[in-house]
This record gives C-alpha cells, structure tokens and sequence, in this order.
C-alpha cells in the first residue's frame, strides 16, 4: 500500500528548493527554471485548473482538471468510472502522470513575429499517482480541492456524504519531481529590428472578479460571506 503520510523534507538545501532532475531541466532557455520550494507553491496556490498528462492504450492524454495542494502534495479528484482514476486504483505501483499549471501575465510583442512571447509562470510536476483510500485523507484532499477554488468555501457549504464520496476518486501526486518555468520583461527584438516603425511592448493580464451573482433559489437574508468579499 502507499504510503500515506506526506513525503519529508531535511536539511535546509531541502526545505528551501527541489533537486533537479534530468527531467525537470528545461532544454531550451535554462535561465527560467526554477526550483524553489516557496515561489512553486505560490504559482500552484494561485492556478485553478490543472493539465494532467498519461499514457492511455499507448496514446498520451491530457485532462484540464481542479486541483488541491495540502504541503508537499496535490490532490486531483473526478468519478470512479474515469480512466486515470481506475488504472491509478488498480494497480499497486500507481499511473505515471505529468501534471501543469500555467499563468498568463503578460502578451509581449516584439517588433519581429519570430520574438513575440508571452511573460508566464509555469509549474511542471513528474511523478507517480496513486489512489487515495484512506477516508480522512479522502476528506482532506476534497476540501483543498474546494479551498484551491475559493479559500474559506470548505467550511460553508455541506461536506460529501457516503454517496458522493463513493463516486468520487481520489489520486495523490507528491511533489519530488518538480520544476518552474517562468518569462517576466519586455521583447527581445534583435538589434537590426531597433529602427522598425512597429509598436512593442508588454500588454499585461491581470486577474479579477466581478461582484458575486445569487443563485436564484438563494434565500435574499443569506449575505454574501466574507471569504468571497475578500476576492
């Protein structure tokens, strides 16, 4: 059975970044990896969504799925009946995944077609998944997934009953195989493109929400809670 206690760190090499792996180092434009611990966690932290890659009947497949982290793991959930999550549960050595998450921050437009670029956090995780089985690990996993969404939910709204969690699934990817990717600046037009008459530049993305919309059936006493005025 897999262990189910989160995966340890020592020392203080450890505790600050990820070893690198033949994997995690990126072939081109090196100088934009990163492995350190806290500024991984904070582009995983702030992603909604994440791509979670495998090898089905000899084919790669990517799912866009939600998400949870609980310290050094992630947490991905989806129906009992869905092909990661059985081939994940019926094998004792686990699914070989790889899972991303990417924020876009700014479009970079260079004077050239060839330097346009975005300026992007990126995470890359390699690893094995396996089958949460555990019922308190369950529970917990679920409520990051919830939390990874909106912080605070977890705890205002009503917890998955037998039923639901037991057409839920529950896959564990510890994170030891881990890597950033991450483009901040401006264009890089090379010097012959200097005297160009085009515009360049960095047009930047910024995240936000709009005011909360009730659901039609919400009894109009319910305010709206503090954890999503916040956002």
């Amino acid at each position: 059975m897999p262990d189910t206690q989160p995966p340890q760190t020592t020392g203080p090499d450890a505790a600050a970044a990820y070893e690198p792996t033949g994997r995690t180092v990126p072939t081109r434009s090196r100088e934009r990896a990163a492995y350190d611990r806290e500024q991984i966690h904070s582009i995983l932290d702030e992603a909604y969504v994440c791509h979670l890659g495998f090898v089905r009947d000899g084919a790669p497949v990517v799912l866009p799925t939600l998400f949870g982290r609980v310290g050094e793991r992630l947490y991905v959930h989806g129906s009992t009946g869905s092909r990661p999550l059985r081939t994940a549960g019926g094998s004792s050595d686990g699914l070989a995944v790889c899972l991303t998450v990417t924020h876009v921050d700014g479009l970079v437009l260079a004077r050239s077609a060839f330097h346009h670029s975005l300026n992007y956090r990126s995470v890359v995780v390699h690893g094995i998944a396996h089958a949460v089985t555990d019922p308190e690990e369950r529970r917990t996993a679920l409520d990051a997934i919830v939390e990874q969404v909106v912080p605070g939910r977890s705890q205002d709204s009503r917890p998955a009953d037998e039923k639901e969690l037991a057409a839920t699934a529950v896959l564990r990817l510890d994170l030891r195989e881990v890597s950033a990717k991450v483009r901040t600046g401006g264009p890089n037009d090379d010097p012959e493109d200097l005297e160009l008459p085009h515009w360049t530049g960095v047009v930047p993305l910024t995240r936000g929400f709009a005011a909360p919309v009730p659901a039609a059936d919400l009894d109009p006493a319910i305010a709206v809670p503090d954890y999503l005025k916040a956002l």
